[in-house]
């Protein structure tokens, strides 16, 4: 899994609920955009995408373009996990290919709670694509 977050508080939680999950996957983080395609590019494809869209260097709706566009890895789930609130960056990453668009909470337990279910499903509930 990789958590594309340039908030430090924000990536904690990402990663205390991942840890939570006892799942397998490696858990990678990527503060930038331009961080989150090199890791993209250099690793085998993550099992999910946790995708920030206000980011240094380069936004995630650039990184999404990008992860539609890569043969290799256009069919890894992408959710966008932001504070935006902007009917257009929800219009936006719709039509770019997200397979999700979660508005981030801003009480602690509700955040985990969302979270948590996100991960779930994406993670076990959702059949993944073919090896």
């Amino acid at each position: 899994m990789l958590v594309v977050e340039d908030n430090l508080d924000d990536e904690r939680l990402a990663t205390r609920t991942f840890n939570r999950s006892n799942r397998p996957e490696r858990f990678l983080v990527a503060r930038d955009g331009e961080e989150a395609l090199n890791i993209l590019k250099n690793e085998d494809p993550p099992a999910l995408v946790l995708l920030d869209l206000k980011l240094p260097r380069l936004s995630g709706i650039d990184v999404l373009m990008a992860i539609r566009d890569d043969s290799r890895l256009k069919t890894v789930p992408v959710v966008v996990l932001t504070s935006s609130d902007e009917t257009t960056d929800l219009a936006a990453c719709y039509e770019l290919g997200c397979n999700a668009f979660v508005r981030k909470p801003v009480e602690y337990e509700q955040y985990m709670e969302d979270l948590g279910a996100t991960l779930n499903f994406w993670l076990n509930v959702n059949m993944t694509r073919p090896c």
